[in-house]
């Protein structure tokens, strides 16, 4: 199961990229929002949903772990699909998402093409005690990021022999200067600094 890529931007769409990983390239699905974010010819990092199907092998890409996280809710719905599920991810912000499902406004949900009445009620009544913590604003989200950066590097950390009590403290300080660092990057930069 393809999890993430790293790669340079090949070719760049506005609901598809292709992301060149030493060679090869991988055709992947992605939101406006996503897509806007990417450089062609820049290195990227995407994570991944894979669907595999009887006929196609389909990747999805994401800039953030909360954008793939409400893609696999919101195809969890009976009758939404990968690709509804990418146009709504475009139409709306996560906000907006969580927003219309916590206030049953099927009306908004509509709004994004594809979505009938029927499928905006079915994603209000299935969803609606899952998206509650997508209802954040941007500030929410990128600590949420930082944290979970945070806590995957302390756990690295630790495997290497590395008190948690001691790197903890540095990884605040870093991550206060470069909130968007990743894991390899924080990991290194607390070696430099103990």
């Amino acid at each position: 199961m393809i999890y993430s890529l790293k790669g340079i931007v090949q070719q760049l769409h506005p609901t598809s990229v292709v992301i060149d990983v030493q060679g090869v390239g991988y055709l992947v699905g992605v939101s406006l929002q996503t897509s806007e974010q990417l450089v062609l010819g820049k290195e990227t990092f995407l994570n991944i949903q894979q669907i595999l199907r009887e006929d196609a092998n389909l990747l999805f890409g994401f800039n953030t772990i909360l954008e793939k996280e409400m893609f696999n809710l919101l195809i969890s719905v009976n009758g939404v699909g990968p690709v509804s599920a990418i146009i709504m991810l475009s139409s709306l912000s996560l906000n907006e998402i969580s927003a219309g499902i916590l206030s049953n406004n099927s009306a908004m949900l509509q709004k994004v093409k594809g979505i009938g009445t029927k499928t905006a009620e079915r994603i209000i009544i299935d969803l609606r005690d899952k998206v509650q913590r997508f209802n954040v604003s941007e500030e929410n989200i990128s600590t949420f990021v930082n944290n979970k950066v945070k806590e995957e590097s302390l756990s690295a950390l630790e495997v290497l022999g590395i008190s948690k009590k001691m790197s903890e403290k540095i990884a605040d300080r870093i991550l206060k200067q470069n909130p968007d660092l990743r894991v390899e990057d924080l990991v290194k930069q607390i070696l430099k600094n103990i």
